[in-house]
């Protein structure tokens, strides 16, 4: 029997308030582990990286049940909450306070349970006991619950719009709705693509240019929108939703944009942004080297200053749309002399846009393609600097040894508008699987009526709107212009999981046509899986928010 609980909202903001009273408890017990003496101890934090990891997942836990009642709370005071959103914040709840009691997957095989995070029996029996909490846990996700959730969205997919993500103005719905239509018209078009390991095609990306989505956040005054970091999720969502190379066009844009906006001198603003906005300068972002991966302050690349410029000498790595773009944001050591962090600048130069029969035709630069299972339509390169001469105006903002501090400022924006992309790839895998799952018929019944199906596309359902939710308010804190490290790694590190998992579950949905390469979601698996390590690995976000959270205890 489903059992709709009457006031899922008020029941909800009951049992958050005795979950944020957890995160305070497991925040002091690992705290003393790590800061005996108030500050936080490097040697200590590494020793209990699976404590403090626990931490980083069960607040991020909270966080998104906060972020997903504040969008039922909007709703609410709206146009009200429907059967399927009020049985989306039933199911979330349930499911993530059983695992905040249970046990949360940091992974595939690994587990934080309470005691890991230096939680006794006593709090938590504690946290169970509270009414709210004890409702929510038994009823609030029930098989019975999900397949009900199952059936709503089967009924809902005809309408195009599975459940009310609720952007807040006419102008975000707009926009969400225009490019929708968009991942819909190339929805067709992008496995063949995927299939033959191509760019995609350079008047798609006119397309999208003349659209607006390299300048969604550079100010009007440069040529862009200036529409601010929630339609850029917004943006990115959607077209994720058709593609992640279509959502990732936009990234290094962003990156480059912000950087240039914030540090650059006003002859670099004038010189780059306008055409990073209207996409006739496709940027790209040379930072990660061979060994270096997230460790920026054992980064090699030299760039010292040799006359009346610099000269650049390195192997950079990773580097997305490398070959096709036209403006390179280059992090290197421009004092070989110093070390860590120091010493490093930032780099802006044009090169000339390369082609198939000669990918760097720049003297002084040479590169070769990374081929991936995933993640295709852009081209990953490795990229060798031979005393590549740059000119003085190509130094950031005109000051040396700046370059760690302004790729930091960046480092929250990128986590957002990967955050989008990892919940447009969940919202691709959980469409799929639930067309599959209606369309396909086996014993006389579609898919979707066989409980272990519905339940699965059910959870897909929920667990994307709390991540996209998450991720919107992070980018609404961004927005504020306050800081949010902490609330965008939590975005991304929660996105990511669900990206993959809805993969995963759409391809099981499928059977073995989802391992076959001309069905979607084949694609859709091995992009989801990038999302998790690139833009900094979930280890090292759940290590941010760690940090951050113990940092900012007192």
């Amino acid at each position: 029997m489903v059992q709709r609980l009457p006031d899922p909202t008020q029941l909800g903001r009951e049992a958050l308030a005795a979950a944020t009273r957890l995160v305070a408890q497991a925040q002091a017990a690992v705290a003393a582990v790590v800061a005996p003496q108030g500050t936080i101890d490097p040697d200590r934090l590494d020793g209990a990286q699976f404590a403090a990891h626990g931490l980083a997942w069960l607040a991020t836990y909270v966080a998104a049940l906060e972020a997903l009642l504040s969008w039922a709370e909007r709703l609410t005071a709206g146009t009200g909450l429907g059967e399927l959103e009020a049985l989306i914040v039933q199911v979330g709840f349930g499911e993530y306070l059983n695992q905040i009691a249970g046990g949360i997957a940091m992974s595939q095989g690994e587990t934080a349970r309470p005691p890991d995070l230096g939680l006794d029996t006593a709090a938590v029996a504690a946290f169970a006991r509270v009414p709210a909490v004890e409702r929510l846990r038994r009823d609030g996700a029930t098989a019975a619950v999900r397949q009900r959730l199952a059936v709503l969205l089967g009924e809902r997919l005809e309408t195009g719009r599975l459940s009310d993500t609720a952007p807040g103005d006419d102008t975000l719905v707009m926009v969400q709705d225009q490019f929708r239509a968009v991942a819909d018209d190339l929805s067709g078009l992008v496995q063949a693509w995927h299939r033959a390991d191509t760019l995609i095609p350079i008047e798609v990306v006119g397309q999208l240019g003349a659209l607006g989505i390299f300048g969604l956040t550079i100010p009007e005054a440069f040529g862009g929108s200036g529409l601010g970091k929630l339609a850029m999720c917004i943006v990115t969502e959607e077209l994720a939703r058709g593609w992640l190379a279509l959502g990732s066009l936009g990234t290094r844009a962003e990156i480059a944009g912000d950087l240039i906006l914030a540090h650059g001198t006003e002859e670099q603003r004038a010189r780059w942004l306008p055409g990073i906005a209207d996409g006739t300068l496709l940027p790209c972002a040379v930072f990660t080297e061979p060994d270096s991966g997230s460790d920026l302050a054992s980064l090699r690349c030299r760039a010292p200053r040799d006359g009346a410029g610099y000269r650049v000498s390195g192997t950079k790595t990773w580097i997305t749309h490398g070959a096709r773009s036209d403006l390179m944001i280059l992090l290197a050591r421009s004092d070989p002399k110093a070390e860590g962090y120091r010493g490093l600048s930032m780099f802006a130069f044009e090169k000339p846009r390369g082609t198939d029969a000669e990918p760097f035709p720049l003297a002084g630069m040479s590169g070769s393609e990374i081929k991936v299972i995933g993640y295709r339509g852009m081209k990953e390169y490795e990229i060798c600097f031979d005393d590549l001469v740059l000119p003085a105006s190509a130094l950031l903002g005109g000051i040396e040894g700046q370059g760690f501090r302004q790729l930091m400022s960046t480092f929250e924006s990128a986590r957002i508008q990967t955050a989008a992309r990892a919940v447009g790839v969940a919202q691709n895998a959980l469409e799929l699987g639930l067309r599959y799952a209606l369309d396909r018929k086996q014993f006389g019944r579609p898919l979707l009526a066989f409980p272990r199906v519905g339940v699965k596309l059910a959870w897909m359902a929920v667990e994307t709107m709390i991540a996209r939710q998450l991720t919107w308010h992070a980018a609404r804190l961004k927005e504020s212009g306050r800081r949010c490290d902490i609330e965008a790694g939590m975005a991304k590190l929660l996105s990511a999981r669900v990206a993959w998992a809805n993969a995963d579950n759409a391809v099981q949905i499928h059977g073995g046509n989802g391992y076959a390469e001309e069905f979607p979601i084949s694609r859709v698996l091995c992009d989801a899986r990038i999302l998790s390590i690139f833009e900094g690995a979930a280890e090292i976000q759940a290590q941010v928010i760690a940090r951050g959270l113990l940092g900012r205890r007192n």
